[in-house]
C-alpha cells in the first residue's frame, strides 16, 4: 500500500465532498493501492483535485462547464458522464447542460454532439435530475 502525502489527502477529500462517499472510498482505495492504474490515481488527487479544483479564479461551476466543454471536444464520454455529474453537484442546471452542447456544435459538428449527448443523458439519469421521459438519440432509433 502507498503512503498518500497531505495534497493527495485534500484532494480525495474534495472529490468525495462531491461526488460521495461511495466514489471517495472506491478513488481512495486506487490511490493507496499498488495495483495497476495507481500511480495515476494518486496524480489526478494531487493535480486535479488538489491543485486545479481548489485554485481560486473561478467559480466551481466554471470549472465544469470548462472541463466539460473540454471532453466533449475531446470526445470522451466516459469521464464526461462524470464530470456532468460533477457539475450538477457545483449546480448546473438541464438547461445550463444543454446550452454548453449547443454552443458547441457548430465549432465540434454534430456527430461529437451526438456522443456527448448520449453520455449527458446517461450521467442526468444517474444523478437523478433527467426530465422524464428524455431518450438518446439511440433510444430514439436515430443512431
Amino acid at each position: 500500500m502507498a503512503k498518500l502525502d497531505d495534497k493527495q489527502e485534500a484532494g480525495i477529500g474534495f472529490i468525495t465532498g462531491i461526488m460521495g462517499e461511495a466514489f471517495g472510498s472506491a478513488f481512495r482505495d486506487s490511490a493507496a493501492s499498488d495495483r495497476f492504474g495507481a500511480p495515476i490515481t494518486r496524480m489526478a488527487a494531487t493535480a486535479c483535485f488538489h491543485d486545479a479544483w481548489q485554485h481560486d479564479g473561478i467559480s466551481r461551476k466554471e470549472k465544469s462547464i470548462a472541463i466539460i466543454a473540454m471532453l466533449v471536444a475531446q470526445r470522451q464520454p466516459l469521464e464526461l458522464k462524470n464530470h456532468v455529474k460533477i457539475g450538477i453537484a457545483n449546480g448546473l442546471t438541464v438547461a445550463e447542460l444543454e446550452g454548453i452542447l449547443v454552443q458547441l456544435a457548430p465549432y465540434v459538428g454534430f456527430p461529437c454532439i451526438a456522443t456527448a449527448t448520449t453520455a449527458v443523458i446517461e450521467a442526468m439519469r444517474e444523478a437523478g435530475v433527467s426530465p422524464d421521459g428524455l431518450q438518446t438519440s439511440e433510444e430514439r432509433g436515430l443512431l
